[in-house]
Parts: C-alpha cells; structure tokens; sequence
C-alpha cells in the first residue's frame, strides 16, 4: 500500500507542475498588459515601461517562470496590484468562509446524496425512486444562482428564519456560524446532491444483482444490513470518484454562491481580482484551488485502496 500511495504522490507532481505553468501563463494569455492596467490610462509610454520593469516583465518567459516557481517555494505568491498587499495575506483572510462552505456542503451531500441512491435502488421502479430521480433531475437542471436566490427569498425575506447574507467566524459560536452556511451550502449542494445520487442509484443497482447479495439476503440479514454493509461498501469505488470530481463543482459554485449570498471568502475575492484585472491574486487563488482539487484526487486514489484491496497490485 505504501509503494501504491508513492506512486500516486510522484505522477501527482508533474500534474502540479503543468499547473502551476499553466496559472502562470495566465498573464500572457489575458488580453492587455499588466503593466499598463497599473500605470493608468494617463501614464506615458515611459512609465509603462518603468512598472514592467520594476515587475520583470520584461525578462524571457522561462526566467520570469523560474522565479516565479522559486518564490512559490518559499510560499510568497506575490503582491496584489491595487491593494499592495501580499497575496497569502489576502487569501489568509479569506480561505475561511471558503472552507467551512465546502465542508459543510460535503458532508450535508453526504448525509442526503448516498442515502438518498441507496433507497432509490433498493424501491426501483417505485413511486419513491421516480420521485427521488425526479428530485435529482431537476436540481441537476437548475444553476446554483437560481436555487440561492429561491432559498433566499423563501427562508430569509419571507419566513425571516435565516439571515439572508454575511458570514460569522466559527469563533464566535457554532449555531451563529451555521445561521450564516445553511441556505448557501444548500444552494452549492444541490447540484452535487443531485449528481451523487444518481451515481450511488446506477451502482447499487448493478451490486444488488451479485450473487454474494442474494447470498446475504439467502442467510437471514437484514435488508439494512444487506443495503448498508454489503452492497453499499462495494459499490463504493465509482461513488468515491464522483464526490471526488464534484469537488471542482463545488469551488466553481462557491464563486457564484459566495456573490449571491454575500460571503466575504475567496470567491468573492476571485470575482473582485477578474474585475480589476489583479493578476497577481488571480494566480495565486487559481493556484491554491487547483492545489486543493489535486489533493482531493490523490486522496480519491488512496481511498480505493480501502474499499478495494486489488488497487493496490
């Protein structure tokens, strides 16, 4: 197993490395030039060129992309354009709101999601898996914003329940901290739900029809035992991978819920840099989030060990 999670470690750096050149090249890619967005629209040619250099850009691309790598190293991500500030500060003041609206959408797509597909495949073919499917389909159709805008209005505007926007640190108390999550992280987790509910229904379906199922069910257990024991853990591998790459829909959702709902993480700070052309911040959450989704996959890929000795051969 150890050799296995060795292997996985050393093809993930390649996969960081092509990363990293890729959020780099985002300053050549983007139309117009950083060092005039600076300057202003009144700066003269001379000081243009006085700011690109001050920034090196006016060294080859490989030597700027080395330096860039080696400062990366020391964790220095640059410094913002227009506030002047290092860009890890910026992201250190924003990563919370980010990463409790994650979780907390994880783990609620858990709780609801596999239960959820586990019923549906059991009553296949009853009123409770069409409703079920019924409710994934039309969740996976509606974009994160409309949802939002929906709880929005019904929970907070009309039943006044819930605060409409904001955010308030886990520090000052779990229940003002989940006042803040609940109608955002529904909003982001309907999607996923959706997704993952489907994923579950389509595998458990092709378990229950095992022999070693009916093998189960032939010694007396019960069905929750069947369901939750036997048939769930080894349909679990194409679930595994799914909650994985739904973890890209959740940082790109977090950027369009974090707008809706007011939430000062980074995806407020992502839409703020696009508009003001901040490159440097733009780099560095790019890279943070592209970071994160690659952890998230090499821990996909540990996990299939566990629910399936063969992976590790």
């Amino acid at each position: 197993m150890a050799s296995y999670i060795l292997r996985r470690v050393l093809v993930t750096l390649p996969v960081m490395a092509i990363v990293a050149l890729f959020v780099f090249s985002l300053l050549y890619i983007a139309p117009g030039d950083p060092a005039a967005v600076i300057a202003g629209d009144q700066a003269s040619p001379a000081d243009v060129e006085r700011i690109r250099q001050s920034l090196g850009l006016d060294q080859p691309f490989l030597v700027q992309f080395g330096g860039w790598c080696w400062r990366i190293l020391h964790l220095d991500l640059g410094t913002s354009i227009f506030t002047n500030l290092p860009v890890t500060s910026m992201i250190a003041q924003r990563i919370e709101p980010t990463l409790s609206l994650m979780m907390l959408t994880l783990a609620l797509t858990l709780v609801i999601a596999v239960p959820l597909g586990v019923i549906a495949a059991w009553k296949a073919g009853s009123w409770i898996d069409r409703s079920i499917m019924a409710f994934a389909v039309s969740a996976f159709s509606l974009p994160v914003f409309v949802v939002g805008y929906v709880l929005a209005y019904v929970f907070a505007l009309e039943l006044d329940w819930l605060p409409v926007q904001g955010y308030t640190p886990f520090s000052e108390g779990v229940w003002p901290w989940l006042q803040n999550l609940i109608l955002p992280s529904v909003a982001l987790g309907s999607v996923y739900i959706a997704l993952i509910a489907r994923i579950t229904r389509a595998s458990m379906l092709e378990v229950l029809q095992q022999d070693y199922v009916r093998t189960a069910r032939a010694k007396g257990l019960g069905q929750r035992d069947v369901l939750f024991i036997h048939a769930l853990k080894n349909a679990a591998v194409p679930i595994v991978t799914v909650i994985g790459i739904g973890v890209a829909l959740l940082i790109g959702g977090a950027v369009v819920t974090e707008s809706v709902f007011a939430i000062p993480g980074l995806g407020r700070l992502t839409v703020d840099a696009i508009l003001r052309r901040d490159y440097p911040v733009i780099q560095g959450i790019v890279l943070m989030f592209s970071f994160l989704y690659t952890l998230v996959n090499l821990m996909v890929d540990v996990t299939y060990t566990l629910l399936d000795p063969r992976i590790r051969y």
